[in-house]
């Protein structure tokens, strides 16, 4: 059987990766598993207020109690964008010290590595958007939301998944324990429609149902001069039906535009939203061979 050689001891990256909205480190579990296999370390951030810090109010259980949910305060509420990103720089600077960082990012967590590798382009190697939000234009994802590549979304319409007021609480809240038939069969179709509905429902199960208007709003624009500075890879999921694939194009095409001397390394893989993390073996692969992976020195 052929040998594999594994990178040198300090020139081995560290892929720090980072989660999405209403995720935590948990949904990158698989791809850390394969990612090992293959001789490579990892470390899955925990964004403020998420993983084993997530709120879970009595009123979410079963029997939920809707109504008494609705008004129950958040302790995302007070979480910004400038926090999010300070937990990742923090994970980044630690990592760093053994040798390069690969920065991965999915969905919303794109917002929180855009600003990090504002911060400390120089700890960073690389850059992965794994159907990520990407700012160029505009400041934040909402207000990419209103633009006409984002119509394929099939998730903002489900305004029976939502509870309470946004406004009021300062965070947006999504039943993903409803027993609902409908709204369960829309909510796949929009996150996880190439899952089995057994797969479906586990994802569910590892989702947290708050996350902060704050950071769905800060200013996630990136910068020529430091984030653009950083190589940077796509990887588009063709099938996305909650950040559509024509968004995922022109949120690169920005990209590219801004830093046309540096632009994006573009993958492709026919997945939904969730569903790379069911794809674990590709992706691992897909991060093991990007350049970084190969060996030297910073």
């Amino acid at each position: 059987m052929p040998s594999h050689t594994p990178p040198r001891p300090g020139t081995a990256p560290t892929f720090v990766l980072v989660h999405g909205s209403g995720s935590s480190s948990f949904m990158w579990t698989p791809i850390q598993r394969e990612l090992a296999l293959l001789g490579h370390r990892s470390l899955a951030v925990d964004l403020p207020g998420h993983g084993l810090d997530a709120q879970y109010p009595v009123a979410y259980q079963a029997p939920q109690d809707l109504d008494a949910w609705a008004g129950e305060p958040s302790t995302l509420a007070a979480v910004t964008l400038a926090d999010n990103a300070e937990v990742v720089v923090d994970a980044v600077r630690r990592a760093a010290e053994h040798g390069p960082v690969v920065l991965v990012g999915a969905s919303l967590g794109g917002t929180a590595i855009s600003v990090a590798a504002n911060l400390v382009p120089h700890l960073v190697d690389r850059l992965v958007y794994i159907s990520a939000w990407s700012c160029v234009t505009k400041a934040n994802p909402m207000e990419y939301m209103s633009e006409p590549e984002f119509a394929a979304n099939l998730l903002a319409p489900l305004a029976a998944l939502n509870v309470g007021d946004p406004t009021a609480l300062g965070v947006g809240r999504a039943n993903y324990r409803t027993a609902d038939p409908t709204l369960l069969t829309q909510l796949k179709a929009a996150t996880l429609a190439d899952a089995t509905d057994e797969q479906f429902r586990a994802f569910l199960n590892i989702l947290q149902p708050d996350e902060s208007i704050a950071v769905m709003m800060g200013d996630a624009r990136v910068q020529a001069n430091t984030w653009g500075t950083v190589a940077r890879s796509y990887i588009r999921l063709t099938e996305d039906r909650t950040l559509p694939i024509a968004m995922q194009d022109r949120l690169i095409a920005e990209a590219d535009a801004l830093t046309p001397d540096n632009p994006y390394d573009v993958h492709s893989l026919d997945s939904s939203h969730a569903g790379f993390v069911f794809r674990a073996t590709e992706v691992a692969a897909l991060l093991a061979g990007l350049p970084e992976c190969e060996g030297g020195d910073r």
